[in-house]
């Protein structure tokens, strides 16, 4: 079961008295635990409502009052949404809970609705299915993708030239030997044992993945990376260095949508456009 876990409001809090170091640490361990339980699924805290509105509806109308808010026992600083086998689990959670507030508070267990509890008033099953599409389309708005490179057989000489020439920060790296689980029978190139089954690297704020792959036969054909970089300086900086060893398809220069645009290719035949984004008043 899903739950609301209220953190309510107090004096301080609608005071705008943030936690102390100490008390940061503390939740900051207690969300830890919660994570790490796989009970945690969302939280946050807010701000006063002195900085919030509240939008009162009568019929068509739509009243908005700004804050601050009187009534401070009707007030939330704060929220979880756990799942909870049960409310007495929930329970046992919050009373391991940190006390949230300097002076004395309380934290509330809602239980949150579920599709089951309408099923009198959805017979045909209807609403559910249209519930159930649109948490699909939620999930697919909240992937991501991330490019996956493969080597073939060069990849622990690649991540090094990343790192040298973008800065790039290597984050893991696992061999085919290192496997903790046995590779299909005749799915790995002779020699390839000690090579890379599984690596990803940092440049700026994007994660790759990368590979050596089961052997060398390997193109990297039909895309680019798009790296894009603050300053022209850092820019031709990077070009040049990725250019090293390559070929530039396209020499850095200005554009009507970019003070530096340019596209080369790296040693590895990894396609790259960089460009210093635009910058706008």
């Amino acid at each position: 079961m899903r739950v609301m876990v209220i953190v309510k409001a107090t004096k301080s809090s609608e005071d705008g008295v943030l936690p102390s170091e100490q008390l940061l640490t503390a939740m900051s361990q207690y969300n830890e635990e919660l994570i790490k339980a796989g009970i945690m699924k969302s939280g946050d805290g807010l701000k006063p409502s002195s900085e919030a509105k509240r939008v009162h509806f009568q019929g068509n109308q739509r009243t908005v009052t700004d804050g601050p808010f009187a009534e401070t026992k009707e007030l939330i600083a704060g929220f979880w949404i756990w799942e909870v086998a049960s409310m007495q689990e929930a329970v046992e959670w919050v009373q391991r809970c940190p006390n949230p507030m300097p002076e004395e508070s309380d934290i509330e267990i809602r239980p949150l609705y579920e599709m089951d509890d309408f099923v009198d008033n959805d017979t045909e099953g209807a609403i559910r299915a249209r519930e159930q599409a649109f948490a699909q389309v939620q999930s697919l708005q909240n992937a991501t993708v991330q490019p996956y490179l493969f080597f073939g057989g060069r990849c622990e000489e690649a991540l090094s030239f990343y790192e040298q020439a973008l800065g790039a920060v290597v984050v893991t790296k696992m061999r085919f030997d290192q496997s903790p689980d046995p590779l299909p029978e005749d799915i790995l190139q002779a020699g390839f044992e000690h090579n890379i089954m599984h690596a990803s690297f940092k440049v700026g704020q994007m994660t790759l993945m990368a590979s050596d792959g089961c052997g060398a036969k390997t193109t990297m054909s039909g895309f680019r990376l798009t790296l894009a970089i603050a300053t022209e300086k850092a820019a031709d900086a990077a070009f040049d260095a990725l250019a090293e060893g390559g070929s530039v398809d396209m020499p850095l220069a200005e554009t009507f949508w970019s003070p530096r645009f340019g596209m080369v290719t790296d040693r590895f035949g990894v396609g790259w456009m960089v460009m210093v984004p635009e910058v706008t008043s």
